[in-house]
Protein backbone atom coordinates (compact mmCIF):
# COMPACT_ATOMS: atom_id res chain seq x y z
CA UNK A 1 0.00 0.00 0.00
CA UNK A 2 1.54 3.31 -1.15
CA UNK A 3 0.96 7.01 -0.96
CA UNK A 4 -2.22 8.26 -3.36
CA UNK A 5 0.01 9.80 -5.71
CA UNK A 6 2.01 13.02 -6.77
CA UNK A 7 -0.74 15.32 -5.77
CA UNK A 8 -0.53 13.61 -2.17
CA UNK A 9 3.47 13.93 -2.04
CA UNK A 10 2.76 17.48 -2.84
CA UNK A 11 1.19 18.61 -0.60
CA UNK A 12 2.91 16.61 2.14
CA UNK A 13 6.30 17.93 0.96
CA UNK A 14 4.65 21.87 1.77
CA UNK A 15 3.40 20.44 5.30
CA UNK A 16 6.98 19.25 5.71
CA UNK A 17 8.45 22.32 4.57
CA UNK A 18 6.02 25.01 6.49
CA UNK A 19 6.13 22.94 9.74
CA UNK A 20 10.39 22.98 9.68
CA UNK A 21 9.86 26.59 8.82
CA UNK A 22 7.90 28.08 11.58
CA UNK A 23 9.78 25.42 14.12
CA UNK A 24 13.24 27.00 13.06
CA UNK A 25 11.88 30.50 13.40
CA UNK A 26 10.33 29.93 17.08
CA UNK A 27 13.34 28.21 17.65
CA UNK A 28 15.57 31.18 16.60
CA UNK A 29 13.00 33.65 18.14
CA UNK A 30 13.22 31.86 21.78
CA UNK A 31 16.71 31.42 21.74
CA UNK A 32 18.80 32.10 25.25
CA UNK A 33 21.58 34.73 24.87
CA UNK A 34 24.86 33.43 24.19
CA UNK A 35 25.61 33.86 27.76
CA UNK A 36 22.52 33.29 29.63
CA UNK A 37 23.13 29.80 31.41
CA UNK A 38 19.34 30.19 32.79
CA UNK A 39 17.33 30.72 29.85
CA UNK A 40 18.89 27.83 27.82
CA UNK A 41 18.68 25.01 30.48
CA UNK A 42 15.43 26.12 31.68
CA UNK A 43 13.72 29.04 29.69
CA UNK A 44 14.09 31.63 32.72
CA UNK A 45 11.36 28.93 34.25
CA UNK A 46 8.97 31.16 32.38
CA UNK A 47 6.52 28.46 31.24
CA UNK A 48 3.15 28.49 32.72
CA UNK A 49 2.60 24.73 33.87
CA UNK A 50 -0.23 24.25 31.72
CA UNK A 51 2.38 25.01 28.59
CA UNK A 52 4.85 22.89 30.68
CA UNK A 53 2.95 19.99 31.09
CA UNK A 54 2.35 19.66 27.63
CA UNK A 55 6.19 19.86 26.78
CA UNK A 56 6.88 17.57 29.50
CA UNK A 57 4.30 15.37 27.68
CA UNK A 58 5.43 16.26 24.24
CA UNK A 59 9.11 14.60 25.44
CA UNK A 60 7.44 11.63 27.29
CA UNK A 61 5.90 10.60 23.73
CA UNK A 62 8.27 9.85 21.53
CA UNK A 63 8.16 8.69 17.61
CA UNK A 64 8.60 4.76 19.03
CA UNK A 65 5.30 5.79 21.20
CA UNK A 66 3.54 6.80 18.41
CA UNK A 67 4.31 4.08 15.82
CA UNK A 68 5.71 1.35 17.46
CA UNK A 69 2.58 0.44 19.94
CA UNK A 70 0.09 1.45 17.33
CA UNK A 71 2.19 -1.40 14.96
CA UNK A 72 2.04 -3.88 17.91
CA UNK A 73 -1.77 -2.85 19.29
CA UNK A 74 -2.08 -3.74 15.60
CA UNK A 75 -0.43 -7.31 15.60
CA UNK A 76 -0.46 -8.38 19.03
CA UNK A 77 -3.44 -7.21 20.83
CA UNK A 78 -3.76 -7.75 24.76
CA UNK A 79 -0.13 -7.32 24.88
CA UNK A 80 0.11 -4.02 22.90
CA UNK A 81 -2.33 -2.86 25.12
CA UNK A 82 -0.92 -3.38 28.52
CA UNK A 83 2.42 -1.67 26.44
CA UNK A 84 -0.27 1.05 26.52
CA UNK A 85 -1.11 1.48 29.66
CA UNK A 86 2.26 0.81 31.26
CA UNK A 87 3.14 3.87 29.16
CA UNK A 88 0.64 5.88 31.36
CA UNK A 89 1.71 4.43 34.57
CA UNK A 90 5.39 4.97 34.09
CA UNK A 91 4.42 8.77 33.48
CA UNK A 92 1.62 9.04 37.02
CA UNK A 93 4.95 6.99 39.26
CA UNK A 94 6.88 10.10 38.29
CA UNK A 95 4.21 12.08 39.40
CA UNK A 96 3.68 10.89 42.29
CA UNK A 97 6.95 9.82 43.86
CA UNK A 98 9.52 11.48 41.71
CA UNK A 99 8.53 14.68 40.13
CA UNK A 100 8.35 17.44 43.64
CA UNK A 101 11.72 15.91 44.88
CA UNK A 102 13.57 16.41 41.68
CA UNK A 103 12.29 20.01 41.29
CA UNK A 104 13.23 20.65 44.66
CA UNK A 105 16.55 18.81 44.39
CA UNK A 106 17.93 19.87 40.48
CA UNK A 107 19.05 22.47 38.97
CA UNK A 108 19.39 22.05 35.31
CA UNK A 109 20.75 17.76 34.85
CA UNK A 110 20.24 14.37 36.59
CA UNK A 111 23.99 15.70 37.74
CA UNK A 112 23.00 18.40 39.96
CA UNK A 113 20.37 16.10 41.41
CA UNK A 114 22.96 13.21 42.28
CA UNK A 115 25.60 15.12 43.01
CA UNK A 116 23.57 17.59 45.70
CA UNK A 117 24.48 15.57 48.46
CA UNK A 118 27.75 13.56 47.33
CA UNK A 119 29.19 16.75 44.81
CA UNK A 120 32.75 15.41 43.22
CA UNK A 121 34.14 14.83 39.90
CA UNK A 122 33.43 10.89 40.02
CA UNK A 123 29.78 11.58 40.43
CA UNK A 124 29.11 13.91 37.95
CA UNK A 125 31.54 12.06 35.08
CA UNK A 126 28.90 9.31 35.93
CA UNK A 127 26.01 10.90 35.72
CA UNK A 128 27.18 12.29 32.13
CA UNK A 129 27.86 8.63 31.14
CA UNK A 130 25.08 7.42 32.06
CA UNK A 131 22.98 10.04 30.25
CA UNK A 132 24.67 9.34 26.98
CA UNK A 133 24.42 5.58 27.68
CA UNK A 134 20.65 6.25 28.17
CA UNK A 135 19.93 9.08 25.27
CA UNK A 136 22.18 7.67 22.45
CA UNK A 137 20.01 4.77 21.69
CA UNK A 138 16.76 6.39 21.45
CA UNK A 139 18.27 8.73 19.12
CA UNK A 140 20.16 6.00 17.24
CA UNK A 141 16.38 4.30 17.37
CA UNK A 142 14.59 7.39 16.32
CA UNK A 143 16.83 8.61 13.84
CA UNK A 144 17.06 5.26 11.90
CA UNK A 145 13.19 4.81 11.68
CA UNK A 146 13.30 8.50 10.59
CA UNK A 147 14.68 7.12 7.54
CA UNK A 148 12.30 4.58 6.58
CA UNK A 149 9.53 6.76 7.52
CA UNK A 150 10.00 9.54 5.56
CA UNK A 151 10.99 6.83 2.37
CA UNK A 152 7.56 5.91 3.00
CA UNK A 153 5.53 8.72 3.30
CA UNK A 154 7.12 11.03 0.51
CA UNK A 155 6.80 7.27 -1.41
CA UNK A 156 10.59 7.12 -2.47
CA UNK A 157 12.13 4.06 -3.47
CA UNK A 158 13.23 2.02 -0.88
CA UNK A 159 16.78 2.89 -1.79
CA UNK A 160 20.06 3.36 0.83
CA UNK A 161 20.43 6.40 -0.77
CA UNK A 162 17.36 8.43 0.13
CA UNK A 163 16.86 6.67 3.64
CA UNK A 164 20.56 7.95 4.57
CA UNK A 165 19.39 11.44 3.20
CA UNK A 166 16.52 11.17 5.24
CA UNK A 167 18.59 10.68 8.26
CA UNK A 168 21.01 13.19 7.74
CA UNK A 169 18.45 15.68 7.36
CA UNK A 170 16.37 15.53 10.54
CA UNK A 171 19.49 14.73 12.13
CA UNK A 172 20.67 18.24 10.56
CA UNK A 173 17.48 19.99 12.26
CA UNK A 174 17.59 18.12 15.12
CA UNK A 175 20.96 20.03 15.91
CA UNK A 176 19.85 23.21 15.15
CA UNK A 177 16.97 23.36 17.46
CA UNK A 178 18.81 21.84 20.15
CA UNK A 179 22.13 24.05 19.90
CA UNK A 180 19.90 27.48 18.86
CA UNK A 181 16.77 26.59 20.96
CA UNK A 182 17.87 25.51 24.44
CA UNK A 183 14.66 24.07 26.68
CA UNK A 184 12.56 26.82 26.17
CA UNK A 185 12.53 26.76 22.05
CA UNK A 186 12.73 23.14 22.31
CA UNK A 187 10.04 23.03 24.43
CA UNK A 188 7.25 25.41 22.13
CA UNK A 189 8.42 22.45 19.50
CA UNK A 190 6.95 20.14 21.73
CA UNK A 191 4.06 22.37 22.72
CA UNK A 192 3.25 22.36 18.85
CA UNK A 193 3.56 18.44 18.55
CA UNK A 194 1.41 17.62 21.28
CA UNK A 195 -1.54 19.22 19.89
CA UNK A 196 -1.08 18.07 16.58
CA UNK A 197 -0.73 15.01 17.77
CA UNK A 198 -3.96 14.71 20.17
CA UNK A 199 -5.93 16.61 17.06
CA UNK A 200 -4.85 14.45 14.44
CA UNK A 201 -5.23 10.91 17.07
CA UNK A 202 -8.67 12.45 17.46
CA UNK A 203 -10.09 12.44 14.05
CA UNK A 204 -8.28 9.29 13.48
CA UNK A 205 -9.69 7.89 16.50
CA UNK A 206 -13.48 9.08 15.34
CA UNK A 207 -13.31 7.86 11.96
CA UNK A 208 -12.74 4.49 13.30
CA UNK A 209 -15.31 4.58 15.79
CA UNK A 210 -17.48 5.39 13.11
CA UNK A 211 -16.89 3.00 11.05
CA UNK A 212 -18.10 0.42 13.48
CA UNK A 213 -20.77 2.47 14.08
CA UNK A 214 -19.35 3.47 17.67
CA UNK A 215 -19.37 0.05 18.87
CA UNK A 216 -16.20 -1.47 20.89
CA UNK A 217 -17.66 -4.97 20.31
CA UNK A 218 -17.65 -5.03 16.80
CA UNK A 219 -14.05 -3.02 16.69
CA UNK A 220 -12.64 -6.30 18.71
CA UNK A 221 -14.63 -8.85 16.67
CA UNK A 222 -13.26 -7.56 13.55
CA UNK A 223 -9.45 -6.69 14.91
CA UNK A 224 -9.53 -10.65 16.00
CA UNK A 225 -10.38 -11.40 12.34
CA UNK A 226 -8.20 -9.37 11.03
CA UNK A 227 -5.18 -10.34 12.89
CA UNK A 228 -5.27 -14.09 11.96
CA UNK A 229 -4.82 -14.90 15.76
CA UNK A 230 -8.87 -14.66 16.30
CA UNK A 231 -9.59 -15.19 20.37
CA UNK A 232 -5.81 -15.21 21.03
CA UNK A 233 -5.76 -11.65 19.62
CA UNK A 234 -7.30 -10.40 23.50
CA UNK A 235 -5.11 -12.85 25.72
CA UNK A 236 -1.68 -12.20 26.28
CA UNK A 237 1.17 -14.28 24.33
CA UNK A 238 1.42 -13.21 20.51
CA UNK A 239 4.12 -11.18 21.44
CA UNK A 240 6.57 -12.67 23.88
CA UNK A 241 4.73 -16.45 23.88
CA UNK A 242 2.50 -17.94 26.48
CA UNK A 243 5.29 -20.35 27.65
CA UNK A 244 6.23 -19.20 31.52
CA UNK A 245 9.55 -18.14 30.21
CA UNK A 246 7.21 -15.90 27.76
CA UNK A 247 4.84 -14.77 30.53
CA UNK A 248 7.96 -13.97 32.65
CA UNK A 249 9.72 -11.91 30.00
CA UNK A 250 6.58 -10.35 29.54
CA UNK A 251 6.37 -9.09 33.48
CA UNK A 252 9.62 -8.30 33.22
CA UNK A 253 8.97 -5.93 30.18
CA UNK A 254 6.36 -3.81 32.00
CA UNK A 255 8.40 -3.62 34.96
CA UNK A 256 10.74 -2.47 32.77
CA UNK A 257 8.41 0.21 30.73
CA UNK A 258 7.02 1.49 34.34
CA UNK A 259 10.29 2.40 35.93
CA UNK A 260 12.16 2.96 33.24
CA UNK A 261 10.45 5.37 30.89
CA UNK A 262 9.46 8.06 33.06
CA UNK A 263 13.05 8.10 34.46
CA UNK A 264 15.15 8.67 31.49
CA UNK A 265 17.05 11.98 31.57
CA UNK A 266 15.30 14.08 28.69
CA UNK A 267 12.26 13.30 30.61
CA UNK A 268 13.53 14.45 34.29
CA UNK A 269 14.76 17.12 32.71
CA UNK A 270 11.53 18.82 31.79
CA UNK A 271 10.73 19.28 35.45
CA UNK A 272 13.78 21.23 36.17
CA UNK A 273 12.12 24.36 34.12
CA UNK A 274 9.13 24.22 36.56
CA UNK A 275 8.48 27.21 38.27
CA UNK A 276 8.72 25.57 41.61
CA UNK A 277 6.60 22.93 43.51
CA UNK A 278 2.92 24.38 43.01
CA UNK A 279 3.83 24.69 39.13
CA UNK A 280 5.51 20.91 38.92
CA UNK A 281 2.66 19.22 40.23
CA UNK A 282 0.29 21.21 37.88
CA UNK A 283 1.89 20.72 34.96
CA UNK A 284 2.41 16.88 35.97
CA UNK A 285 -1.15 17.21 36.01
CA UNK A 286 -1.08 18.30 32.30
CA UNK A 287 1.40 15.76 31.24
CA UNK A 288 -0.30 12.50 32.94
CA UNK A 289 -3.27 14.03 31.21
CA UNK A 290 -2.54 14.46 27.74
CA UNK A 291 -0.20 11.36 28.09
CA UNK A 292 -3.12 9.08 29.07
CA UNK A 293 -5.83 10.59 26.42
CA UNK A 294 -3.13 9.76 24.11
CA UNK A 295 -2.57 6.22 25.27
CA UNK A 296 -6.11 5.72 24.78
CA UNK A 297 -6.13 7.00 20.98
CA UNK A 298 -3.17 4.53 20.62
CA UNK A 299 -5.80 1.56 21.57
CA UNK A 300 -8.12 2.56 19.18
CA UNK A 301 -6.06 3.35 16.64
CA UNK A 302 -4.39 0.24 16.56
CA UNK A 303 -7.02 -1.68 16.49
CA UNK A 304 -8.91 -0.41 14.03
CA UNK A 305 -5.47 -0.91 12.03
CA UNK A 306 -6.00 -5.03 12.98
CA UNK A 307 -9.31 -4.50 11.91
CA UNK A 308 -9.34 -2.38 8.69
CA UNK A 309 -5.87 -3.28 7.17
CA UNK A 310 -5.39 -6.52 8.64
CA UNK A 311 -1.91 -8.35 9.76
CA UNK A 312 -0.64 -9.57 6.49
CA UNK A 313 -1.18 -5.86 4.47
CA UNK A 314 0.58 -4.31 7.82
CA UNK A 315 3.23 -7.28 7.80
CA UNK A 316 4.03 -6.99 4.17
CA UNK A 317 4.89 -2.79 4.81
CA UNK A 318 7.02 -3.18 7.68
CA UNK A 319 7.28 -6.60 9.93
CA UNK A 320 6.66 -4.48 13.27
CA UNK A 321 3.85 -2.51 12.13
CA UNK A 322 5.59 0.78 12.11
CA UNK A 323 3.56 2.16 9.31
CA UNK A 324 0.56 0.89 10.20
CA UNK A 325 -0.92 4.31 11.77
CA UNK A 326 0.16 5.69 7.61
CA UNK A 327 -1.76 2.71 6.22
CA UNK A 328 -4.81 3.37 8.75
CA UNK A 329 -5.10 6.82 7.48
CA UNK A 330 -4.85 6.32 3.67
CA UNK A 331 -7.91 4.07 4.11
CA UNK A 332 -10.41 5.99 6.76
CA UNK A 333 -9.81 9.07 4.10
CA UNK A 334 -12.24 7.65 1.35
CA UNK A 335 -11.46 6.90 -2.05
CA UNK A 336 -7.33 6.81 -3.25
CA UNK A 337 -6.85 10.13 -4.49
CA UNK A 338 -9.54 11.97 -2.80
CA UNK A 339 -9.58 15.57 -1.20
CA UNK A 340 -10.52 13.40 2.27
CA UNK A 341 -7.65 10.57 2.03
CA UNK A 342 -5.20 13.57 0.96
CA UNK A 343 -5.73 15.60 3.57
CA UNK A 344 -6.27 12.98 6.28
CA UNK A 345 -2.75 11.29 5.22
CA UNK A 346 -0.71 14.40 4.84
CA UNK A 347 -2.08 15.27 8.50
CA UNK A 348 -0.77 12.37 9.96
CA UNK A 349 2.49 12.54 7.88
CA UNK A 350 3.00 15.97 9.29
CA UNK A 351 2.45 14.93 12.60
CA UNK A 352 4.77 12.07 12.47
CA UNK A 353 7.08 14.26 11.05
CA UNK A 354 6.99 16.70 13.86
CA UNK A 355 7.31 14.02 16.05
CA UNK A 356 10.22 12.82 14.58
CA UNK A 357 12.06 16.28 14.91
CA UNK A 358 10.63 17.25 18.83
CA UNK A 359 11.82 13.74 19.74
CA UNK A 360 15.47 13.86 18.61
CA UNK A 361 16.04 17.71 19.60
CA UNK A 362 14.99 16.70 23.37
CA UNK A 363 17.03 14.05 23.54
CA UNK A 364 20.13 15.63 21.65
CA UNK A 365 19.48 18.60 24.71
CA UNK A 366 19.51 16.58 27.58
CA UNK A 367 22.68 14.43 26.36
CA UNK A 368 24.72 18.07 25.33
CA UNK A 369 23.45 19.31 28.62
CA UNK A 370 25.17 16.90 30.96
CA UNK A 371 28.10 17.15 28.38
CA UNK A 372 28.34 20.74 28.80
CA UNK A 373 27.27 21.27 32.44
CA UNK A 374 28.08 17.79 34.45
CA UNK A 375 31.37 17.06 32.35
CA UNK A 376 32.90 20.10 31.16
CA UNK A 377 31.77 23.07 33.87
CA UNK A 378 31.74 20.56 37.00
CA UNK A 379 34.05 17.57 36.27
CA UNK A 380 37.03 19.28 33.91
CA UNK A 381 36.28 22.63 35.24
CA UNK A 382 35.61 22.26 38.67
CA UNK A 383 32.76 24.50 38.23
CA UNK A 384 34.72 27.20 37.66
CA UNK A 385 33.78 28.12 34.00
CA UNK A 386 32.27 31.32 32.49
CA UNK A 387 28.68 30.99 31.69
CA UNK A 388 29.46 31.91 28.12
CA UNK A 389 31.73 29.79 27.75
CA UNK A 390 29.48 26.60 29.19
CA UNK A 391 26.90 28.12 26.93
CA UNK A 392 29.37 27.52 23.92
CA UNK A 393 30.66 23.88 24.87
CA UNK A 394 26.79 23.09 24.90
CA UNK A 395 26.05 24.08 21.45
CA UNK A 396 28.91 22.42 20.25
CA UNK A 397 28.65 19.74 22.10
CA UNK A 398 24.61 19.09 20.32
CA UNK A 399 26.65 19.29 16.81
CA UNK A 400 28.81 16.58 18.26
CA UNK A 401 26.10 14.16 18.94
CA UNK A 402 24.25 14.90 16.48
CA UNK A 403 26.78 13.71 14.14
CA UNK A 404 27.56 11.15 16.28
CA UNK A 405 23.86 9.65 16.23
CA UNK A 406 23.37 10.62 12.78
CA UNK A 407 26.59 7.95 11.79
CA UNK A 408 25.46 5.75 14.39
CA UNK A 409 22.14 5.68 12.28
CA UNK A 410 23.40 5.67 9.16
CA UNK A 411 25.63 2.56 9.74
CA UNK A 412 22.81 0.77 11.07
CA UNK A 413 19.55 1.40 9.14
CA UNK A 414 19.52 -2.34 7.72
CA UNK A 415 19.57 -3.63 10.96
CA UNK A 416 16.48 -4.11 13.54
CA UNK A 417 17.24 -1.44 16.16
CA UNK A 418 14.29 -1.71 18.56
CA UNK A 419 16.11 -3.41 20.64
CA UNK A 420 18.03 -0.33 21.38
CA UNK A 421 14.58 1.49 22.25
CA UNK A 422 15.01 -2.00 25.24
CA UNK A 423 18.36 -0.82 26.03
CA UNK A 424 17.97 2.34 26.85
CA UNK A 425 14.71 1.78 28.63
CA UNK A 426 16.47 -0.88 30.73
CA UNK A 427 19.04 1.29 31.82
CA UNK A 428 16.53 4.12 32.96
CA UNK A 429 14.79 1.11 35.05
CA UNK A 430 18.31 -0.20 36.45
CA UNK A 431 20.59 2.74 36.86
CA UNK A 432 18.67 6.18 36.47
CA UNK A 433 15.48 5.17 38.37
CA UNK A 434 17.37 3.21 42.07
CA UNK A 435 19.90 6.48 42.11
CA UNK A 436 17.48 8.67 41.82
CA UNK A 437 15.02 6.84 44.34
CA UNK A 438 18.41 6.18 46.71
CA UNK A 439 19.46 9.81 46.78
CA UNK A 440 16.22 11.71 47.17
CA UNK A 441 14.65 9.17 49.74
CA UNK A 442 17.49 7.03 51.94
CA UNK A 443 19.60 9.59 53.74
CA UNK A 444 22.14 6.37 54.21
CA UNK A 445 22.93 6.17 50.65
CA UNK A 446 26.52 7.50 50.03
CA UNK A 447 29.35 8.27 46.91
CA UNK A 448 29.92 4.58 46.79
CA UNK A 449 26.60 3.47 46.49
CA UNK A 450 25.78 5.94 43.75
CA UNK A 451 28.73 4.84 41.72
CA UNK A 452 27.22 1.33 42.28
CA UNK A 453 24.33 1.75 41.27
CA UNK A 454 24.72 4.05 38.22
CA UNK A 455 28.04 1.62 36.73
CA UNK A 456 26.47 -1.45 38.15
CA UNK A 457 22.97 -0.54 36.64
CA UNK A 458 24.21 0.28 33.36
CA UNK A 459 26.90 -2.66 32.68
CA UNK A 460 24.27 -5.32 33.89
CA UNK A 461 21.81 -4.16 31.62
CA UNK A 462 23.82 -3.80 28.52
CA UNK A 463 25.58 -7.24 29.40
CA UNK A 464 22.44 -9.12 29.85
CA UNK A 465 20.77 -7.39 26.76
CA UNK A 466 24.04 -8.42 24.37
CA UNK A 467 23.36 -11.68 25.60
CA UNK A 468 19.58 -11.61 25.02
CA UNK A 469 17.26 -13.50 22.70
CA UNK A 470 16.52 -9.75 21.31
CA UNK A 471 20.16 -9.77 19.49
CA UNK A 472 20.68 -13.37 18.60
CA UNK A 473 18.87 -16.89 18.70
CA UNK A 474 15.52 -16.11 17.58
CA UNK A 475 14.20 -15.24 13.67
CA UNK A 476 13.15 -11.12 15.43
CA UNK A 477 16.89 -11.26 16.89
CA UNK A 478 18.87 -8.36 15.55
CA UNK A 479 21.15 -11.56 14.14
CA UNK A 480 19.10 -13.98 13.79
CA UNK A 481 21.90 -16.49 12.22
CA UNK A 482 23.84 -16.50 15.35
CA UNK A 483 23.43 -18.39 18.80
CA UNK A 484 24.80 -16.85 21.69
CA UNK A 485 21.38 -16.10 23.62
CA UNK A 486 22.92 -17.22 27.01
CA UNK A 487 19.93 -14.28 28.87
CA UNK A 488 16.63 -16.54 28.47
CA UNK A 489 14.87 -13.04 27.83
CA UNK A 490 13.78 -10.24 25.58
CA UNK A 491 14.87 -7.82 28.51
CA UNK A 492 16.94 -7.46 30.96
CA UNK A 493 14.71 -5.28 33.94
CA UNK A 494 13.15 -8.69 36.12
CA UNK A 495 17.32 -9.22 36.80
CA UNK A 496 19.04 -5.81 36.23
CA UNK A 497 16.64 -3.84 38.40
CA UNK A 498 16.98 -5.56 41.37
CA UNK A 499 20.96 -5.99 40.75
CA UNK A 500 21.04 -2.17 40.44
CA UNK A 501 19.31 -1.14 43.70
CA UNK A 502 21.06 -4.07 45.47
CA UNK A 503 24.85 -2.56 44.29
CA UNK A 504 23.83 0.83 45.62
CA UNK A 505 22.73 -0.79 48.95
CA UNK A 506 26.09 -2.86 48.78
CA UNK A 507 28.04 -0.08 48.13
CA UNK A 508 26.59 2.20 51.03
CA UNK A 509 26.87 -0.33 53.18
CA UNK A 510 30.27 -1.02 53.00
CA UNK A 511 31.37 2.53 52.81
CA UNK A 512 29.81 2.50 56.21
CA UNK A 513 31.77 -0.38 57.46
CA UNK A 514 35.12 1.26 56.32
CA UNK A 515 34.43 4.57 57.58
CA UNK A 516 33.30 3.06 60.80
CA UNK A 517 36.60 0.97 60.98
CA UNK A 518 38.88 4.05 60.01
CA UNK A 519 36.60 5.78 63.08
CA UNK A 520 37.45 2.64 65.59
CA UNK A 521 41.20 2.54 64.09
CA UNK A 522 41.32 6.69 64.98
CA UNK A 523 40.21 6.29 68.08
CA UNK A 524 42.61 3.33 69.06
CA UNK A 525 45.02 5.46 68.19
CA UNK A 526 43.82 8.33 69.88
CA UNK A 527 43.57 6.14 73.27
CA UNK A 528 47.24 4.61 72.69
CA UNK A 529 48.59 8.23 72.55
CA UNK A 530 46.82 9.33 75.44
CA UNK A 531 47.84 6.06 77.14
CA UNK A 532 51.72 7.07 76.34
CA UNK A 533 51.40 10.73 77.45
CA UNK A 534 50.20 9.91 81.04
CA UNK A 535 52.74 7.08 81.60
CA UNK A 536 55.35 9.43 80.24
CA UNK A 537 53.58 12.30 82.72
CA UNK A 538 54.17 9.75 85.47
Amino acid sequence: MTTSGSGTQAIVLVLFTTLVTVTLLMCVMAGPDRDDLANFYTGYLSLTPLKNGLAIAGDYISAATVLSTTGIIALTGYDGYVLAVSTALSLVLLMFLLAEPLRNAGRFTMGDVLARNMPGRAVRIAACLVTLSATLPFLVVQLSGAGSLLTFILNIPHAAGARTASIVIVGTLMIIYAAIGGMRGTALIQMIKIVLLLGTSIVVAALVLNRFDWSPGAILRAAQHGSGAGPAYLHQGLQLGTSAGGRLDFLSFQITIILGVACLPHITMRLYSAQGVPAVRRSMSWAVGTVTTFCLLVIIMGTGAAALLGSQHITAADPHGRTSLLMLSQVLGGAPGSAGATMLYSAVAGMVFITLLSSVAGMTLAAASSLAHDLFAHAVRRGRAEPRTEMTVAAWTSVVVGIVAIGLATTVQNWDVGVLTTLAVCIGASAVAPALTYSLFWRGFTRTGLLATLYGGVASALLLMVFSKAVSGTPSAVFPHADFDLFPMQTTGLVSIPFGYLAGWLGSRLDHRRRAADSREHRRLYEEGEARLLAAAE
